[in-house]
């Protein structure tokens, strides 16, 4: 079963095309990391998965239907989490109002709502961090505490926006287990958006890399190239593997002055 389609799509911001003609797809229950330059295009293309942004051109099916927003089969954890970095509210407050937030009327909570909290608390291993202020927490504890909320209401698929963005090498790490371990255990769908392809080795089942308006979907091995990275550059590239590290460099030759 395919969870994203993508046909013929092309996508803008603003005036500028982040992708032309796209045709791939992801298949259900697999762990792919998305990287590309800053403005090739990520979070456009995760804004088009969650309905957010229009196509201007092409399809896109999310399990064999049209895109839209507010589709439970998606959760979805934004790069940015200030709104939530000065919460007096506990990190079980918060992840309770995510439920009862949305209903008319005085936001009493249900035995369910309760259930699918504690869920997605033992899930991602916040039950204890939980009872604390969310403006105590670190950043890789907020970052847990956004993953559990995206979780909410089982969906089948997981976006996330830079999830590693400010957090040190120890707490990066912290985030792709805890998202490896949610993909394998639940079985669901996950793109994961990184500028850092190095905290991604060894956890993902394939990378989706976007430059040039166009995308390569593939197997680590498969996609780093030099080929393919001076293709998605439009520059020449080279690869560097080095004590468990890739390196995609520029390749041109350097002129002396």
């Amino acid at each position: 079963m395919m969870a994203l389609e993508f046909d013929k799509v092309c996508l803008r911001y603003g005036r500028h095309v982040t992708l032309e003609a796209g045709t791939f797809s992801v298949e259900h229950g697999k762990f792919i990391g998305m990287l590309g330059a800053n403005g090739a295009g990520k979070t456009t293309l995760l804004k088009a998965v969650l309905g957010l942004q229009r196509t201007a051109a092409g399809s896109i099916s999310v399990f064999g239907r049209p895109t839209r927003r507010g589709n439970p089969k998606i959760g979805y954890v934004a790069q940015s989490h200030r709104q939530i970095d000065d919460l007096g509210l506990s990190g079980h407050d918060l992840l309770l109002g995510s439920l009862t937030g949305r209903r008319y009327g005085r936001p009493f909570s249900s035995k369910a709502d309760r259930r699918d909290v504690a869920r997605v608390q033992e899930i991602t291993g916040v039950t204890e961090l939980a009872r604390l202020p969310v403006r105590k927490l670190s950043g890789g504890e907020r970052k847990r505490i956004l993953i559990a909320q995206a979780l909410l209401g089982s969906p089948q698929m997981l976006l996330l926006d830079e999830p590693l963005v400010s957090l040190d090498p120890n707490h990066q790490e912290g985030v792709v287990r805890l998202v490896r371990a949610i993909q394998t255990d639940l079985g669901i769908t996950v793109l994961f958006c990184s500028h850092e392809l190095t905290p991604l080795l060894g956890k993902v089942d394939g990378i989706m890399f976007l430059g040039q308006r166009k995308v390569a979907l593939g197997s680590v091995d498969e996609v780093i190239t030099p080929k393919v990275m001076t293709d998605l550059y439009d520059a020449p590239m080279k690869v560097v593997r080095s004590e468990g590290r890739i390196f995609v460099v520029d390749d041109a030759p350097s002129q002396v002055m």
